[in-house]
């Protein structure tokens, strides 16, 4: 088949020039059907730009935001910063979401979506009209389309949970009508079905020319995370209402995650390979994580794109131009000293302690204890600033931490607020990794014992231990007492991890260590609620629950870890989440009043008091 690459792009996605570049959506810029009609569809470079389009409305700030808050925020690993004043932030640490709720706003994600699905009903027009769009660019382009659209609604899925579903583009004002909810397990088998034809199509990691493509857009790499975290997400919704489903699609998690990391395996070597004969890679390796030392740099700092991501929304570090929602939320700006609007749980992330602490790090000899967060173990700070993602160097081996208390945020090297061109991951190997990890807890019942938990146990400390301070580092600390300079390690296999529960435990912290504030935890909150919750039926939408004001209730153990950064009021909030509706965010007010078929999530009523705990 001969292909020819429309995606080969040599400058970031999202700084791809289009004519109908706007901050405003795309259906309001230009007459859609004279777009269409008349100036576009006509050749290759037409889907080339509006592939990349579609593409560059992902690293704009509304998404940027919902991934903030969507995916971190409601969790325990992240507060507000205590001189914000916003009404609406308020509102969520007190359980008391409205409809009117600003975060609430889905359409950057449906714009999106509509951008793919226009893509794709458009594809025929271009066939017919070029000869040089062969089949392979179709396939390629249609691909791309199918694994972002699956992506997109993902997000709405877990955000929303009962969310319409649609493949047909909107292109004029006068097309639009209304659409009606579906429940997840349709939404989620439609997902799959596009990725199972996306992943055929795509290209390998490392198959574009330039770097940056190669993270930016989806590749076969990118489409298998996104499954495996589909199929995790599902089985968790599944465990206890249909163990058997369930148990096929922790397998399928699994499967996919294997597929990553081999694919990720094999490209290294190549690379290694090619790179110099004389280079030697250990044969029992499959994982080549960065060396702990300078893994906060490689993956976090000014390169971005390091050899452990999968996918990245890219952002151009130009003037004028980058990532300023991140930048809003996480980082102090050095010209006014303006606060972010997020801070790091102080419960959680001051300072270290034992597993039954709130502590997230275990000891001082992690990396990651340093790297992620400013401050740590400075009793004068009231709020701990987030440093992942804002700092752009490894502070404990640039320092080799000769002070007992973590950076100030104030004395951090970081790009400066107006070009911050921080890209956002979306999937990285160790991710993959422990997503691996939690499904192997739970496929097969657990049938294999200890060994089935030993074997998700070694990824658990696969990943722990890349970010364990050597002990010739530590030697080197005159802060620490000799006892510190001599323990040799974290994590160690105890009996606790030979059951479901305490591997289960295990792997819910280390992802918390691992992937703070990349708008991971508040989802890994809700599989492992899910998991402990009876009732839940995820062919129903929630409307269709007898009680679901109150049914099916909450797991406790969950709702204790989600308010534990509260200094007050988290018994309150635990009363008042009583249902998995709870878990969800209320449909935009806005949409209801223009679309009939909309139902509102059962628990979030308008009319309900408002009041701040």
């Amino acid at each position: 088949m001969k292909v020819k690459n429309i995606f080969k792009i040599g400058v970031v996605v999202a700084a791809v020039a289009l004519p109908l570049t706007s901050c405003n959506d795309f259906l309001t810029i230009y007459p859609t059907d004279k777009t269409i009609g008349e100036d576009f569809w006509k050749t290759k470079e037409d889907v080339k730009q509006m592939v990349a389009g579609a593409y560059s409305k992902m690293a704009e700030g509304n998404i940027q935001e919902k991934a903030i808050m969507w995916g971190s925020y409601r969790s325990d690993e992240m507060e507000v910063y205590t001189s914000l004043n916003s009404k609406a932030i308020d509102n969520i640490d007190a359980a008391n979401i409205m409809p009117s709720n600003g975060y609430c706003d889905w359409s950057a994600f449906w714009d999106v979506i509509n951008r793919c699905n226009i893509v794709l009903n458009h594809l025929d027009d271009v066939t017919a009209a070029d000869p040089q769009f062969y089949q392979g660019d179709r396939e390629e382009a249609e691909a791309q389309m199918r694994a972002l659209r699956s992506l997109c609604y993902f997000y709405l899925v877990r955000a929303f949970r009962d969310v319409p579903y649609t493949t047909h583009s909107y292109e004029k004002d006068t097309e639009v009508e209304p659409v009606p909810q579906h429940n997840p397990d349709s939404v989620l088998q439609c997902c799959i079905a596009d990725l199972e034809y996306a992943q055929t199509k795509v290209l390998n990691s490392g198959a574009y020319p330039d770097l940056r493509s190669n993270y930016a857009f989806f590749t076969k790499n990118s489409v298998w995370a996104l499954m495996a975290d589909i199929y995790l997400w599902r089985a968790s919704m599944k465990h206890n209402t249909d163990p058997s489903g369930a148990n096929d699609d922790y397998l399928k998690c699994i499967e996919y995650c294997d597929k990553v990391i081999a694919a990720m395996d094999a490209k290294y070597r190549k690379d290694m390979a090619e790179m110099s004969s004389l280079i030697r890679i250990d044969e029992k390796d499959i994982y080549h994580l960065i060396d702990g030392s300078i893994a906060h740099q490689s993956i976090f700092g000014a390169q971005r794109n390091s050899r452990e991501s999968i996918l990245e929304w890219q952002f151009q570090n130009l003037s004028g131009y980058g990532n300023t929602t991140l930048a809003t939320w996480y980082m102090r700006r050095a010209s006014n000293k303006a606060e972010p609007n997020v801070y790091a749980s102080m419960e959680c992330f001051f300072q270290t302690g034992n597993s039954s602490t709130k502590s997230v790090y275990l000891n001082q000899h992690d990396y990651r204890f340093w790297n992620n967060v400013f401050d740590v173990n400075n009793s004068l700070e009231k709020q701990l600033g987030i440093r992942k993602m804002v700092a752009t160097s490894d502070w404990y081996s640039n320092t080799l931490r000769r002070t007992t208390n973590g950076q100030k945020k104030s004395e951090a090297s970081t790009s400066s607020y107006d070009t911050y061109g921080m890209d956002w991951i979306v999937y990285r190997l160790t991710d993959i990794m422990l997503m691996k990890a939690e499904a192997l807890v739970w496929a097969d019942g657990g049938a294999r014992g200890t060994a089935q938990y030993n074997e998700a146990y070694q990824l658990v400390k696969e990943v722990n231990d890349r970010s364990w301070v050597p002990l010739r580092t530590r030697a080197r600390n005159s802060v620490e007492t000799d006892a510190d300079k001599t323990l040799l390690d974290s994590l160690t296999w105890s009996s606790t991890f030979a059951t479901q529960a305490g591997m289960e435990q295990l792997v819910l912290a280390e992802r918390l260590r691992e992937l703070c504030f990349e708008g991971k935890r508040w989802f890994d909150l809700m599989r492992y609620a899910y998991r402990h919750m009876t009732g839940v039926d995820i062919t129903k939408r929630m409307v269709e629950y007898d009680d679901p004001e109150n049914n099916p209730a909450l797991y406790e153990d969950m709702k204790t870890l989600m308010v534990r950064k509260l200094a007050s009021g988290g018994e309150s909030v635990k009363a008042k989440m009583k249902a998995e509706a709870h878990l969800y965010w209320p449909i935009p007010l806005s949409d209801t009043k223009v679309n009939s078929l909309l139902i509102q999530n059962p628990v979030w009523k308008e009319d309900k008091s408002m009041e701040k705990n």
